[in-house]
């Protein structure tokens, strides 16, 4: 690749990454402007940027891993981003939205890496890699205009990726199998879905991250998360609201996990 070609996707990251720590949206940039494969490139230059601010790695988030998201968007394969210590929000707390443009909240699933990830898993393997899973939310935030982009714009802003709030840990893998979902706002049901809108089964989220981590010749540390993908659509959030997610119900429930967002 050319030094100006680089030049260019080191501006467009910077630009991107400007935009989500100052929490200001920008327009989408023009089509055709850099390929998917750059936009990845893109996304790694500016994680780098809030590494180099002080921030850590803690793992990685999948997208479009409902067939149906997959058929909207006109793709055929996962979508993936990186996530940093600076994204986490205590679960039971109070979110200030200010450091967000226009916040969406999606109920997912969470895991807890065992041992590093350095090659492709098979549905046999994934589990004995595994600590733990717990419910989650993921807060997602586009740094575009409108909230409008790409398959390659998405990408390149890291999948939309901005927040998560996770809830307890447990080794109940077992409750992950078509169970049903919950995502209440101010105890109300928002939202309502079922593990299963996850490839199937939450659990096919660590084939598939192995498999990207594996394609894109990187690796993942032991006591990684990985965000699985949705379980509903998102949620526009609003100032001065309690968000809750049940996952499942009864004695194989997975578990809850909430948040409270702060007044204006």
């Amino acid at each position: 690749m050319s030094s100006s070609r680089n030049h260019v996707l080191a501006q467009v990251a910077e630009t991107l990454d400007t935009a989500a720590h100052q929490a200001r949206e920008v327009d989408q940039f023009p089509a055709g402007h850099f390929s998917l494969p750059e936009a990845y490139a893109i996304q790694h230059a500016s994680i780098q940027h809030r590494l180099a601010r002080g921030e850590k790695m803690v793992g990685i988030k999948l997208g479009f891993t409902s067939r149906a998201k997959m058929v909207q968007m006109g793709v055929d394969s996962l979508i993936w981003g990186l996530l940093t210590d600076g994204m986490l929000e205590e679960e039971g707390a109070v979110v200030g939205l200010g450091r967000y443009i226009h916040p969406r909240v999606e109920p997912e699933v969470c895991f807890v890496t065992k041992k590093s990830i350095d090659g492709p898993l098979t549905a046999l393997e994934a589990v004995h890699y595994l600590e733990a899973v717990a419910p989650a939310m993921e807060i997602i935030d586009s740094r575009y205009r409108n909230f409008r982009f790409t398959l390659e714009d998405v990408v390149a802003d890291n999948c939309s990726s901005a927040g998560l709030v996770v809830g307890a840990w447990s080794r109940n893998f077992d409750a992950l199998a078509n169970a049903g979902v919950r995502m209440q706002v101010n105890g109300r049901n928002a939202q309502v879905g079922s593990t299963a809108a996850i490839l199937g089964q939450p659990l096919r989220s660590i084939v598939q991250a192995s498999r990207l981590l594996h394609g894109a010749e990187m690796s993942l540390p032991a006591g990684s998360l990985i965000m699985a993908g949705a379980a509903t659509a998102a949620e526009a959030l609003q100032p001065a609201t309690t968000v809750e997610c049940h996952i499942g119900s009864g004695r194989s429930a997975l578990g809850s996990v909430m948040f409270h967002t702060a007044e204006r």
